[in-house]
């Protein structure tokens, strides 16, 4: 019991902000659109890159 008191003690107090930030919605909103963006290309991209060597594999394979 003595070792949690001691432990409680020992935290710091969270730093408090002096102002209030406002958080604009739009803009998380248009990061998150943006990332989704990024991400479907890039498995658009992979889904191409797949398929082009299963291509060219076949190619290969009936020559």
């Amino acid at each position: 019991m003595s070792t949690e008191v001691n432990s409680l003690e020992n935290q710091s107090e969270p730093s408090k902000v002096s102002h209030q930030q406002k958080v604009d919605i739009n803009i998380l909103l248009n990061r998150v659109r943006h990332e989704k963006k990024r991400e479907r290309k890039e498995n658009l991209l992979f889904l191409g890159l797949i398929g082009s060597v299963i291509v060219v594999t076949g190619i290969i394979a009936s020559l």
